[in-house]
């Protein structure tokens, strides 16, 4: 009997790459997966442990996939991911209608797991972080026409906040070589667009060849046929090279988007948090990158509350924000995680004040984006047709300046033109809705 699987995948799109590839050996081993995690003989859980609010939607997944257990939906319920490395005995001391818990480093045997499961009616398995997989076949499930791409595993970073050294190990680069095939493979599936992400993914290459190899990578890949847009995510400051940034403006394949998560810009605060610099270095560096990179789009992320973050260090944060003008920022509460030096530091923040400071850095933003996108009227940007909202009338998709999934839309009228979901087309702007742009087809 060939048992169908289906997954529930959350977090980051770091652990979705994951489900990919669990799908796939799944496949392999001969189990069959289906779109409708209702319709899975078996139904996998890929978690997210990161912090708080992740590892309470986690444990939603996990009750729902029990109920569809309970009904007689679905026959067993299987954890996987962050949540599963994190808390190893506890989800089936907690949850025991669970039938197995497999830990990253299980992701490459998942298959016969999944057999040791089914014959002995539990199973668990929690083998070295090291053995996960860096790379292997996928079942995408993305759009075809644009992929993540993983380039690294784990973080040696070890800010003081963050759980995921913990979770995924240190540090570990895939080769050149097996990143090009892949992006080769996936080019020729119809990817369009490649998204590269990582932990750090301007630290890879430093384990294994002793330089900051990013720069090389996106040229290799820039000289793929068949690739239009490569966008880099996921940008540690103390790692943004000249060279990175020289072949970001050379190359027309990259985009110029950067994201890279800040944290913070008070000195005091980014000491506490184990990582450099201060507001100064930070202004400094993103207007390099400004200078370097014409057009670019620069996205931070920025954590409020912070142990021992005084009214003065917010108040140096929300300047800086103001100073700088990022074009996409998001802002969250600090998530007090256990194992984490930063749990253990005195003067923990009140949460309705580590909420309102993150209120009032995301009011400033929206205010700084329409304005923005009021800004952009009357120009005409590429846009990435993704699908037709009949809602709407109107086709929609992103233009450059925004990653998927987690930036805004461009919706855009055609007339009586068909287009095709994966194509590329000049959009003029004509008008902003907040800071969410609507145009027409420039053709």
């Amino acid at each position: 009997m060939a048992y169908t699987v289906g997954m529930v995948s959350l977090g980051c799109a770091k652990n979705q790459v994951d489900g990919e590839m669990l799908l796939a050996s799944l496949k392999e081993g001969g189990f069959q997966p289906v779109e409708d995690p209702s319709e899975a003989d078996i139904l996998l859980v890929n978690t997210c442990g990161f912090i708080e609010s992740a590892k309470r939607e986690s444990i939603e997944a996990i009750l729902e996939a029990v109920q569809l257990k309970t009904e007689g939906t679905v026959q067993k319920v299987v954890v996987t991911g962050c949540l599963a490395e994190r808390y190893q005995q506890e989800i089936h001391k907690e949850l025991p209608e669970v039938d197995g818990v497999f830990g990253i480093g299980a992701n490459g045997d998942i298959a016969a797991w999944l057999r040791a499961m089914l014959q002995e009616g539990f199973a668990q398995a929690f083998p070295e972080k090291g053995k996960m997989p860096l790379c292997g076949e996928r079942e995408l499930s993305t759009p075809e026409y644009f992929a993540y791409l993983k380039i690294a595993e784990g973080c040696d970073n070890r800010c003081s906040y963050c759980a995921i050294p913990l979770i995924r190990g240190g540090y570990r680069s895939r080769t050149l070589e097996s990143i090009e095939e892949e992006a080769r493979s996936l080019a020729k599936q119809g990817v369009q667009e490649l998204v590269l992400i990582a932990q750090d993914t301007t630290r890879y290459g430093i384990d294994l060849y002793g330089k900051y190899a990013l720069a090389e990578l996106l040229t290799r890949l820039c000289a793929i046929d068949g690739l239009h847009w490569i966008r880099v995510l996921y940008c540690y400051p103390d790692s943004i090279t000249d060279e990175l940034l020289e072949v970001m403006a050379r190359e027309e394949k990259v985009v110029n988007y950067m994201d890279i998560p800040l944290q913070h810009a008070s000195g005091k605060i980014l000491r506490a948090m184990n990582r450099r610099g201060d507001r100064q270095s930070l202004t400094a560096l993103m207007q390099k990158i400004r200078d370097k990179v014409p057009g670019v789009v620069l996205r931070t992320t920025l954590i409020t509350g912070f142990p021992g973050e005084t009214e003065e260090d917010f108040t140096e944060l929300a300047e800086f924000v103001r100073d700088v003008k990022f074009e996409r920022l998001g802002c969250f509460a600090y998530s007090q995680e256990e194992d984490t030096p930063a749990a253990l530091l005195p003067d923990q923040i009140d949460e309705e004040v580590k909420q309102r400071r993150a209120e009032i850095i995301l009011d400033d933003q929206a205010l700084r984006m329409e304005r923005e996108a009021q800004a952009l009227v009357g120009t005409v940007l590429e846009v990435l047709v993704e699908d037709y909202d009949p809602e709407e009338e109107a086709w929609f998709g992103r233009s450059y300046r925004d990653a998927p999934d987690v930036d805004g839309k461009v919706l855009f009228t055609a007339g009586d033109r068909e287009l095709k979901p994966g194509t590329f087309v000049p959009v003029e702007i004509t008008h902003a809705v907040d800071w969410d742009l609507r145009g027409r087809l420039a053709l």
